[in-house]
């Protein structure tokens, strides 16, 4: 019996190098701070150098990692809408109602919100009008718009605007959430359970979209 691949080592997975490994420290002082900052300071207020001396690094050492305090925010933006996305695409795949696609979506953002207080207050605090436009939070724009298309197709809801229907789901999440952190604990299911009344009521409310006609040509 061959047994040279029995006393093969085992493969090990590439863990990164020091200075790799301090890059990614570095890097998650960093944001770590702006989170805190943005939310103490607001966004306006906050400059780059209220960021560096929330860190323990030289002032340099910022800009090897970020070129402005946007760039910090965007990508503050960027790792709330990563950890959220995989979450929400769940529940509305296991939805098997226009109600129960709205409440999952509506309770798992509120309660990930309520859980994490600081990363809401640091990407919205008085930055409710600043640019939306990171590449992960346009993704999962994208990926609750897709998801509501897919709900259409299956009868889930009636034959209406995809766009709309995503537009006024984000809208009313982030406007009830910016409501709900004013307490003090964030009730999330109570935020949950008025958002998805208040949605489901509207899209029952909302006329069908007109059947296409069918011209003398082709009946």
């Amino acid at each position: 019996m061959d047994t040279t691949l029995l006393k093969s080592p085992l493969p090990r997975t590439a863990l990164p190098g020091k200075r790799e490994q301090t890059k990614l420290q570095n890097r998650q002082l960093i944001l770590g701070a702006a989170r805190r900052v943005f939310a103490e300071l607001g966004y306006g207020a906050t400059t780059v150098r209220d960021i560096i001396r929330a860190t323990s690094l030289a002032s340099g050492t910022f800009y090897n990692y970020f070129e402005s305090k946007d760039e910090v925010f965007q990508a503050i933006r960027d790792e709330v809408a990563l950890a959220i996305r995989p979450r929400l695409h769940e529940e509305r795949m296991k939805a098997a109602t226009a109600e129960e696609f709205i409440s999952g979506t509506f309770r798992t953002f509120f309660e990930f919100v309520a859980d994490g207080r600081t990363n809401f207050r640091a990407i919205r605090s008085d930055t409710a009008r600043v640019r939306m436009d990171s590449p992960q939070v346009v993704a999962g724009f994208e990926e609750l718009r897709h998801d509501l298309e897919a709900a259409i197709a299956k009868g889930l809801f009636p034959p209406i605007d995809a766009d709309f229907l995503m537009a006024a789901i984000v809208g009313i999440a982030f406007e009830v959430a910016e409501r709900m952190m004013q307490s003090e604990p964030p009730n999330g299911v109570a935020a949950a359970e008025f958002a998805t009344a208040l949605f489901v009521g509207g899209v029952r409310a909302l006329p069908k979209a007109p059947e296409p006609s069918v011209s003398a040509g082709t009946a």
